[in-house]
């Protein structure tokens, strides 16, 4: 089995292996690593259809990291909000301050992650896990062994912003950054115009890819040529020249076994899958869900089939602030969208259960949370909806909504999945009111009667298409709700 061989439009599943391996020992009473993770757990993950899982945190973590990470002020601040009463014990560092691109003792070594990959492939799920393009930890053993995988900074950089570097043995070390924010300082920034530095790192895909079926590669757009560039001229002066290729198409050629799952921003989305992405974060709609206006997002899943089908959908996930606490009473129907648009619909472990507070990566323990009822169900009946074919072999197509006698019609989203005579129609109302109009279903034909079943309700109504129906389906919805409909013809 391999993360190619895939239904379209996969469901992954997200968990912060460390919390959860933490969680999973209180909850067992014995310390639990990935080699003996209860068969429920995996058993329960399997049965909500998931086709992926992606653990987050599995590599070894930088000493260094971890002690800056205790020591930082603003992250003390911010675990004292959301773990009051943690200790040291509870802050096993960055897992993006990687040491060694070997399973952490924590997790099990590599024995604990092939057990994990070999459970899963039983019940028919991949393992992802993190790739960290961008930089490594200042205690991995390149640092001191191969300085000229990284970027290396003079006296005269040291004296000009002594906080953008680190001094290992001679060598002036730049920490790694997003040129958009301050350097990171726990992390060393690797040279990707050294020819290599690329070798090296594509040799750990090789690596990697013995023992996981696909990687996330963390802010994959800062080894682009020209961000690079943009990024590291000042420092890297003429010293190195700018490569001839990309990094990621030879990489992923490379290593073609892999499923490739970018984290990217900036308008890059489609320049890395045209580099070999198989998908690529899609924050642009979770950011205008956000915002909540309803044009902005239907403007947004206007996009050409082959971009849309490669963007990796979520409303959450390690990075982002908790959905339930962000998006309130939207949130069912921005539940519904992730659910049912085509790409892969990327879940958060703690989202099915309404969790609200975001932990910063660096805690190795999360808060007890409540279970919350309502948001419980609300993923209960949308992952059974979502899981069935249609929804994965089918043709989406966004659908017109009309007005029907008021403006509100503008709030409205809706679209449809088809797979010959089995259809299914989602509508969500993004507006802070109720919202109703006509929903155009032109392609039913005319004169038949169709149940509308709403797997969000249980209820179901009915519509006859007439010859001359220019209007369409008529939908009233409350502010954030949605109808996923499952469409028959009546007998």
């Amino acid at each position: 089995m391999t993360a190619r061989t895939r239904r379209p439009h996969p469901h992954l599943f997200e968990i912060s292996a460390w919390p959860w391996l933490e969680r999973l020992s209180r909850q067992t009473g014995r310390e639990v690593t990935l080699a003996s993770v209860p068969d429920a757990e995996w058993d329960w993950v399997a049965a909500q259809g998931f086709d992926q899982v992606y653990l987050m945190g599995v590599w070894r973590r930088s000493a260094l990291g971890r002690e800056l990470a205790r020591r930082d002020p603003q992250l003390r601040t911010e675990y004292d909000r959301v773990l009051p009463g943690w200790t040291d014990e509870d802050v096993p560092g960055s897992p993006y301050c990687i040491a060694a691109y070997e399973p952490d003792d924590r997790m099990g070594g590599w024995g604990g992650l092939d057990a994990t990959r070999a459970a899963l492939h039983a019940r028919g799920l991949t393992l992802i896990v993190d790739f960290v393009p961008n930089h490594t930890g200042f205690d991995h053993r390149w640092v001191l062994e191969y300085p000229d995988r990284y970027v290396l900074g003079e006296d005269t950089d040291w004296n000009a912003a002594p906080e953008d570097f680190r001094r290992v043995g001679s060598a002036i070390v730049a920490c790694g950054r997003d040129p958009y924010f301050a350097p990171w300082r726990d992390v060393a920034q690797l040279n990707y115009f050294n020819s290599d530095t690329r070798a090296a790192m594509t040799g750990v895909l090789g690596e990697i890819a013995a023992h996981v079926d696909g990687v996330r590669c963390d802010m994959a757009m800062l080894v682009l040529n020209d961000v690079f560039a943009g990024t590291w001229r000042r420092v890297l002066r003429d010293r190195w020249r700018a490569p001839d290729e990309e990094f990621w198409p030879r990489a992923t050629a490379t290593v073609p076994s892999l499923l490739y799952l970018a984290e990217v921003y900036w308008d890059l989305e489609w320049t890395l899958q045209q580099q070999g992405f198989d998908f690529t974060y899609d924050k642009r709609l979770v950011d205008r869900l956000h915002g909540g206006h309803a044009a902005d997002v239907r403007g947004h899943l206007m996009a050409d089939a082959p971009f849309r089908d490669r963007l990796a959908r979520f409303l959450e996930n390690h990075d982002e602030p908790r959905s339930a606490a962000q998006l309130g009473w939207r949130l069912p129907a921005a539940a519904a969208m992730l659910a049912t648009l085509p790409g892969m619909r990327f879940y958060f472990d703690g989202q099915l259960q309404g969790y609200k507070l975001r932990a910063p990566v660096h805690l190795g323990r999360w808060q007890e949370e409540p279970e919350i009822p309502e948001i419980c169900g609300l993923y209960h009946r949308l992952l059974a909806a979502a899981n069935e074919d249609v929804f994965h072999r089918g043709d989406w197509s966004l659908l017109d909504v009309h007005h029907a006698g008021d403006g509100t019609h503008h709030d409205l989203i809706a679209w449809q999945w088809r797979e010959g005579s089995t259809l299914s129609v989602i509508v969500v109302n993004l507006g802070t009111g109720p919202a109703h109009g006509h929903v155009a279903l032109s392609d039913l034909p005319s004169g038949v009667a169709y149940d509308f079943a709403d797997r969000m309700t249980d209820r179901s109504y009915r519509w006859t298409r007439d010859a001359l129906e220019i209007t369409g389906l008529y939908v009233r919805l409350d502010p954030g709700q949605p109808h996923v409909f499952a469409v028959r013809a009546s007998p």
